[in-house]
């Protein structure tokens, strides 16, 4: 008996010690790590309290209504623990291979698209190169270690062959729109980033020059070499660790060049501010809308496919792409689901949708639009 109970002690003080490493290493982690970047100084918090969506009680940035963000459930935790046999293709993806002399701007006519999958491009407009959302990196975590793995092995071109680009733009700062790494490799090719309030945080923790870094507020316009950019509203949050949810404001973005006009939703869940945004800058040549990572238990933060074309008819928008799918898994649906049932409500309602392939390029308002249902063959 006095065995039992020494091996019952040993046992348990080996499971407490096991338990205090990981929450010692986790908390060094979260602490330490750059990935989590950085945060507000007290006098960055009393102006976002002056932007008319800023909680100064709680320190956070609210939506425009009330939204559900979903929280934990174990009927959640199981459904992703047994996972999806189709939530991932079954087979490495191979992107469209990009050759960097075919992203020379000079003497670019028409406004150039290029789709690294989820929601990142190189959007190459009146002779500018603009990146949107570029996570281009491994995993949409803080650590590969954590994160679901990209479907495809290689990216369409390396970050190292990509042109200077002049201006960057992030939606928000979740792990699959705003990457450490991949924003450290793009460093020394970036004139200029434009951002919600609080995140230039992240990037001047990060090293780049607060000089760079031009912080917007929902409906604030700003000229760009020319070019008019927009931070128009989203429905969604914002967060890179455990005590910052909120901390950040969060968007889409309006992009108006000297002939066409592009729509980049970044993240969120429909709601009436597509119509608003459409009746204030559409019609939209293009709309890169959100189509991916829902679920009804956080359907107010992403939309289901069906909103997606919904918001595409509110944006006034003469074609939509889909996007925030094609790269990662961060949802029970399996990975063809959001382009299949946008492709049939497009259909239903007549809504000319653009459906390239990871790494295809293709010219806004010149030649055919991508709508091979490419998919399909994978």
């Amino acid at each position: 008996m006095k065995i039992i109970l020494k091996i019952l002690k040993v046992t348990g003080i080996i499971i407490v010690g096991i338990i205090a490493l990981v929450v010692i290493g986790g908390t060094l982690f979260i602490n330490l790590s750059p990935q989590f970047g950085g945060s507000a100084t007290q006098e960055q918090k009393e102006a976002y309290a002056k932007s008319g969506h800023y909680d100064d009680k709680e320190e956070i940035f609210i939506n425009a209504v009330p939204t559900a963000v979903g929280g934990f459930s174990w009927d959640l935790l199981v459904d992703f623990i047994k996972g999806n046999p189709e939530g991932t293709p079954d087979h490495n993806l191979v992107p469209e291979k990009v050759d960097s002399l075919s992203l020379v701007t000079k003497d670019i006519e028409f406004t150039k698209v290029t789709w690294f999958g989820h929601s990142a491009f190189l959007l190459q407009m009146d002779g500018k190169n603009i990146l949107l959302d570029p996570m281009l990196g491994e995993s949409p975590s803080p650590s590969p270690l954590l994160g679901t793995k990209r479907y495809a092995k290689e990216l369409p071109i390396e970050i190292e062959k990509l042109p200077v680009i002049d201006a960057i733009i992030f939606s928000h700062d979740h792990y699959d729109h705003l990457d450490y790494e991949s924003v450290k490799k793009l460093m020394p090719k970036v004139k200029k980033y434009y951002v919600p309030l609080g995140l230039g945080n992240h990037l001047t923790s990060w090293g780049i020059e607060k000089e760079k870094v031009k912080e917007m507020n929902w409906w604030e316009e700003t000229d760009f070499e020319g070019i008019q950019l927009v931070l128009t509203p989203s429905r969604h949050f914002s967060g890179r660790g455990i005590s910052d949810r909120y901390a950040t404001l969060w968007g889409s973005w309006v992009i108006n060049g000297k002939k066409d006009k592009v729509y980049f939703s970044g993240d969120g869940g429909y709601a009436g501010h597509f119509k608003e945004i459409g009746e204030k800058y559409g019609p939209f040549d293009l709309a890169l809308l959100e189509c991916g990572q829902y679920n009804e238990k956080w359907s107010e933060i992403h939309m289901m496919p069906e909103q997606t074309i919904q918001a595409g008819l509110d944006l006034q928008a003469k074609r939509v792409m889909p996007i925030h799918w094609g790269a990662f898994t961060l949802a029970l649906h399996s990975w063809k689901d959001p382009i299949e049932r946008a492709s049939k409500k497009a259909e239903e309602v007549n809504l000319p949708l653009t459906t390239p392939k990871v790494g295809e390029t293709f010219l806004v308002n010149h030649g055919e639009y991508p709508t091979e249902k490419w998919w399909k063959n994978e």
